[in-house]
């Protein structure tokens, strides 16, 4: 007798699509869930500490930069940690462990959500 658990397979993103997490706010009133997921984001990237980190990231040459490139923000190594992740839990940030070193990535859906739904105000 096993103790195994299949688990179903997911479809694959398509590249260049977004998940819409929320409209845009001159739409429509967000729900209380899409409040949450925005709020959630938008908190990740409130401290300056992580807002940094998500600055490196982006603009890492590549895409994607190794925790040994961007962890010189003026805390400690394990706040850096710490830091990176909240990103991955808000979903801003995916990672890759590669040897010893983990690479991280800006998660593109999540940026152009943002950009979506803030692009209509003004």
């Amino acid at each position: 007798m096993s103790n195994t658990k299949v688990l179903p397979l997911l479809e694959p993103e398509v590249a260049g699509t977004v998940a819409p997490c929320c409209p845009p706010l001159t739409e429509r009133p967000l729900t209380v869930e899409e409040a949450e997921r925005t709020a959630a984001m938008f908190k990740a990237l409130g401290d300056p500490v992580r807002l940094r980190l998500f600055s490196l990231v982006a603009s890492h040459e590549g895409g994607e930069a190794c925790v040994c490139d961007i962890s010189d923000v003026g805390v400690s190594q394990p706040t850096v940690s710490h830091h990176l992740k909240k990103l991955k839990e808000a979903g801003l940030l995916s990672s890759e462990r590669r040897g010893t070193w983990v690479y991280y990535r800006v998660e593109p859906s999540m940026v152009a959500t943002m950009g979506q739904m803030l692009g209509t105000i003004g």
